[in-house]
């Protein structure tokens, strides 16, 4: 699935002479955490965050409302001067593959989305990979979770698949992952239906090894 099927097209911006109260304000009324900033030809030159402005902020102000004469130096500050320059962004072509990596090797919670003239076309944040892979895994649908451990050698899925399908099963989504022993994957199928326990026992009866997936964690991986 590409980035432009699931970023947000209507993107809330902001001046860049816009001040940090401004910024802030714009951010509570609409209920996000980045403003992209755009010149005149809506081409991006920065990105705002809550973590920049509340950086900008004297701590006194964080924890209560603050003097008079620090808001008034605040009202001054403009979002020019605190912004991220040249942000990373992500093409419309970039897959949500692409962005949830990228999102999880910057650690950062958006992307503006930009075209080949670095014309701002949308931004896509974590909210956003969390309903695409929603919608990608089918997990919106009521259904079972079943594990099974293999044997990391070709045709193991398909004789899985084929092993519930014969049972009038219908797949959410399948996902194949590492596991703590070499030469073995977990596989994942999301199945469409509340009562699995047959399709289990078929399973056991194959030789396939049945596993939790609440066992399975990233902190056993190797």
């Amino acid at each position: 699935m590409f980035v432009s099927r699931s970023m947000v097209s209507q993107v809330i911006t902001i001046d860049k002479d816009a001040t940090v109260f401004e910024a802030q304000e714009k951010m509570a009324v609409n209920g996000v955490r980045h403003l992209p900033i755009v010149d005149a030809d809506n081409r991006l030159i920065g990105i705002v965050t809550d973590r920049d402005i509340r950086s900008a902020m004297p701590y006194s102000m964080l924890k209560e409302k603050g003097g008079s004469e620090e808001r008034e130096q605040l009202a001054q500050l403009k979002v020019e001067a605190i912004m991220i320059r040249n942000p990373m962004t992500l093409s419309p072509m970039h897959t949500i593959q692409d962005a949830l990596l990228l999102i999880q090797k910057k650690k950062v919670g958006a992307f503006p989305v930009v075209d080949d003239e670095g014309k701002l076309i949308g931004i896509l944040s974590v909210r956003d990979l969390l309903r695409a892979f929603t919608y990608v895994l089918g997990i919106g649908q009521p259904g079972t979770l079943v594990g099974i451990e293999v044997e990391e050698k070709v045709g193991q899925l398909k004789k899985i698949v084929d092993a519930i399908t014969e049972e009038n099963i219908s797949f959410g989504s399948v996902l194949v992952a590492r596991t703590w022993e070499e030469g073995k994957r977990a596989v994942f199928p999301y199945l469409l239906t509340t009562n699995v326990a047959k399709v289990k026992r078929k399973l056991a009866g194959m030789g396939y090894a049945l596993i939790d997936p609440m066992d399975w964690h990233i902190d056993k991986l190797p």
